[in-house]
């Protein structure tokens, strides 16, 4: 029969849940939240009884049960600095994402909700590649202001599942591969792959290109005017810059398709402003480039936006110098999270503990 997973992965409005039998995906559905329902729970920790209850409901409505399960993979919340690879749900980790020490966010109910549900069991919860995956370089670390450091938070996930897929497609392991991985989502990314390990990110919280709802990295002194200026709050200020920002505040839209309708039906400024993304992100992947020292043998797009014909050929057309460009459009978290686990109960990969310490150079 093979190994049964449940994969967890909540977002804002809604719980992704898929039912893998080894690397099949069985069934599958996205389920929604009204607005109500979560603001009735509170912060975001507080919707864990909501969100635990559809996703039994969902199992129920399929005639499945937690105790058929061999696993749970759950998306990795916002943690503290680990390594790439999959881990085991503990205590710790619980522990942890319930204050949301971090930072609140969605992604950090899926190991709870996890852990409630295969406990009583006996069914283990895994978690692999969290967004505070952090295989840096002590040099990229330095900001050029002592007080801050630079940080290691990217689409680890999907970038690493589409680094793999490519690693699949060439017949050679990952950890024999330099490679520059660029996720192109509601929010950019860029990773340079050494060996498989990400020793450099482009921050899409800090750093790097706008996207559609972020602004990116800023210039700091008009930054600084801005919020002198009109005496912004820098709590409230940070919300809008990861947000409110980016192609929906010049363009109000998120959706990039309406972008290119718009510039179809001839508008110059939604063109500009489109051709601008694709500068900024070729920008982003060359500084990549330029960490591995020229070494990249392919530059890999993913996720949704890579989906645009449109944005692939600005990008391609500006790196394609670089390294060979390779597609591998749309977002694998689901899979990426289900095979993490299935490595892990076959073997092919140790479960790491956490909390783990980041590996040394």
């Amino acid at each position: 029969m093979g190994y049964q997973i449940l994969v967890i992965n909540p977002g804002a409005t809604s719980t992704k849940v898929a039912w893998f039998e080894d690397d099949h995906k069985a069934f599958a559905e996205n389920l929604r939240h009204s607005d109500e329902e979560l603001k009735s729970a509170g912060r975001v920790a507080d919707q864990k009884p909501l969100r635990t209850r559809c996703v039994v409901t969902f199992l129920a409505a399929r005639g499945k049960r937690v105790s058929e399960l061999s696993a749970i993979a759950a998306r990795g919340g916002v943690l503290s600095s680990v390594p790439s690879g999959t881990f085991e749900v503990n205590q710790a980790m619980v522990d942890e994402l319930s204050e949301a020490r971090r930072a609140e966010h969605a992604s950090n109910l899926a190991a709870l909700i996890a852990f409630e549900l295969g406990r009583p069991a006996g069914i283990k919860a895994y978690v692999t590649d969290p967004v505070s995956v952090d295989e840096l370089t002590d040099v990229a670390r330095i900001s050029g202001f002592p007080p801050i450091q630079c940080e290691s938070v990217s689409h680890a996930l999907n970038i690493r599942a589409a680094a793999r897929r490519y690693a699949a497609a060439a017949g050679r392991p990952l950890r024999a591969l330099d490679l520059v991985v660029c996720h192109l989502g509601t929010g950019v990314s860029a990773a340079a792959l050494q060996q498989g390990r990400a020793i450099d990110v482009i921050n899409p919280r800090d750093e790097g290109p706008f996207a559609m709802d972020r602004a990116g990295a800023l210039p700091i002194g008009p930054l600084m005017d801005h919020m002198a200026e009109t005496r912004t709050d820098p709590r409230q200020l940070k919300q809008v810059l990861f947000g409110q920002a980016g192609m929906s505040a010049y363009l109000g839209t998120m959706d990039l398709l309406e972008v290119e309708r718009r510039i179809a039906a001839g508008d110059q400024r939604a063109d500009l402003l489109h051709d601008a993304l694709a500068y900024q992100t070729s920008k982003a992947i060359a500084e990549m480039c330029v960490v591995l020292e020229g070494r990249a043998e392919a530059i890999v797009l993913t996720g949704g936006m890579a989906k645009s014909a449109r944005l692939v050929e600005r990008i391609t057309r500006r790196v394609g110098f670089l390294a060979p460009v390779h597609l591998y459009p749309g977002e694998f978290e689901m899979e990426a999270l289900a095979l993490g686990a299935l490595r892990v109960l076959t073997g092919e990969e140790k479960c790491l503990a956490y909390p783990a310490r980041v590996r040394a150079d």
